[in-house]
């Protein structure tokens, strides 16, 4: 296997929103690591987390530098620019182990503080300050905040599977663009994170309810918006640090309804 055909492949699949793709990349018993989540995954877990990243999330990745590599090593650095300039640059590193085909492991390292910075007025400048790049003020990111708290918690539109950030802007009647930037700094998280932190929030309660065998798992699952079964488990546990089915074996038995 040559390194540089190697991360070639690996980049191709990166900036065609190719979820199996990256994921193949992996042995068949190899995990990829995301450390700055403290997260690890293994190829299927991978795959769906990355579907659902790319359904939301649209962004090019970009080699800097030298592939440093040895024969079970291979080690890079790489950039990762938002298609629709909603946010800054992010910069990270990827060290993979490698056996024949394959990597054993991937682990990633990258800088993921990527709310859009404010720009700084100058003294004796009464302007209201602006957000790089969009041109949003403060009050429209506090108008479309409140536009998507009320989505959220009153239409509970995060239960739509189908729910994109288009379509999102399009009720919160603003711009893609502005949309992220109302997420990633009203909020402090990815669209992605944003989205799923309501359905967990939702599969929470109904994974509470007295009487576990009259929903299953995997009916909660689609009633709360994901589109599959192993994207829900990774994000569960990702919110949790349980799967659904520990989270509610953990509540009945604390609330003494085991």
């Amino acid at each position: 296997m040559r390194a540089a055909d190697f991360v070639q492949s690996y980049f191709d699949a990166w900036n065609h929103s190719d979820a199996k793709g990256v994921a193949e990349h992996l042995a068949k018993d190899g995990t990829y690591h995301d450390v700055p989540t403290n997260q690890q995954h293994s190829r299927e877990d991978l795959v769906a987390n990355l579907a659902d990243f790319f359904a939301y999330e649209q962004h090019s990745y970009q080699l800097i530098g030298e592939i440093l590599a040895s024969d079970n090593s291979i080690a890079f650095q790489y950039r990762m620019s938002s298609l629709d300039q909603s946010h800054e640059d992010w910069f990270g590193a990827e060290f993979m182990m490698v056996n024949g085909d394959g990597a054993v492991k991937i682990t990633d390292y990258y800088d993921h503080a990527h709310t859009v910075r404010p720009i700084i007025a100058k003294a004796g400048d009464t302007t209201t300050p602006k957000y790089a790049k969009s041109g949003l003020d403060s009050s429209q990111l506090e108008d479309y905040s409140n536009k998507l708290t009320s989505l959220m918690t009153g239409d509970k539109v995060y239960l739509e599977s189908e729910l994109t950030m288009p379509k999102l802007a399009k009720l919160v009647k603003c711009s893609v663009n502005h949309l992220s930037q109302a997420v990633n700094s009203g909020f402090g998280m990815s669209f992605f994170d944003f989205l799923n932190s309501y359905r967990i929030e939702e599969a929470k309660a109904m994974l509470s309810q007295s009487k576990p065998q009259s929903q299953a798992i995997l009916d909660i699952s689609f009633a709360v918006g994901f589109n599959s079964n192993s994207a829900f488990y990774a994000a569960f546990k990702k919110a949790t640090g349980q799967t659904p089915a520990q989270y509610r074996r953990v509540y009945l038995a604390e609330n003494g309804q085991a």
